[in-house]
């Protein structure tokens, strides 16, 4: 079975010399015979006595698991082939980087989404008691949901605020998303209040002022004021 020089090593006390040598020598030969298939543990508890060129769908192994216990779903190989796409999850936004992303908003330091303005809207409205989504069709009316729109008039940021306005309702920064809307939520809930929540001439007062609604009790002459309410109401009805 062993070579003369291993023998003589056996004879001579050598034993652990000798083992440790027919061990080199054997995995030289099966170095040369090619590389072995490396053996999975699991192999001992079952062993694999076919290959499976076709692997299971994963409704397969799913199906499996009425009829097998949890262990063995775990141990048996079988079910480590499983034909399944891997779908990376998108990053969650962490409570720091929601901080920051508000504050960024907030303080118009990097340009806001639509959703993001939305939310701002959603919440003052909600504050001041306004419904929201008429808050949302007059921004739209008024400046398509951009924070830099200013009229020729001069009008500025989401809600057009006026200068004088703006002062009144204590906006320092009328460009700054969630002070626009603040303010411009205020002056919209005063009109509501002072035509006792008619909808029509509340935005006819946003528009041409409470002195032209009151010289005309009712939307002024004005062509623009009268589209104005009309694109408004078609975007809130």
């Amino acid at each position: 079975m062993f070579s003369n020089f291993i023998q003589n090593l056996l004879n001579t006390g050598g034993q652990a010399q000798a083992m440790q040598r027919y061990a080199q020598i054997t995995n030289k030969v099966n170095s040369l015979n090619g590389p072995a298939e490396a053996q999975n543990p699991l192999d001992t508890i079952y062993p694999n006595t076919q290959k499976v060129n076709n692997a299971p769908s994963f409704d397969e192994v799913l199906q499996s698991t009425r009829t097998s216990n949890f262990g063995t779903l775990l141990l048996d190989p079988r079910l480590k082939q499983v034909s399944a796409n891997l779908v990376k999850e998108a990053p969650q936004i962490n409570f720091p980087n929601a901080l920051q992303e508000a504050g960024a908003v907030q303080a118009n330091t990097q340009p806001a989404t639509k959703s993001q303005i939305l939310n701002v809207v959603n919440q003052i409205a909600e504050k001041h008691g306004v419904d929201e989504k008429l808050v949302q069709a007059l921004i739209k009316q008024e400046s398509g949901f951009n924070p830099k729109a200013k009229s020729k008039a001069g009008a500025m940021g989401l809600m057009q605020l006026m200068p004088s306005t703006a002062k009144n309702l204590g906006v320092q920064d009328p460009y700054n998303i969630v002070q626009n809307v603040e303010g411009g939520v205020k002056y919209l809930k005063s009109m509501l209040n002072k035509y006792n929540g008619n909808v029509i001439l509340a935005l006819a007062a946003y528009n041409a002022g409470p002195g032209a609604v009151d010289k005309y009790d009712g939307v002024p002459p004005y062509q623009e004021t009268q589209n104005y309410v009309k694109n408004i109401l078609a975007n809130y009805l």
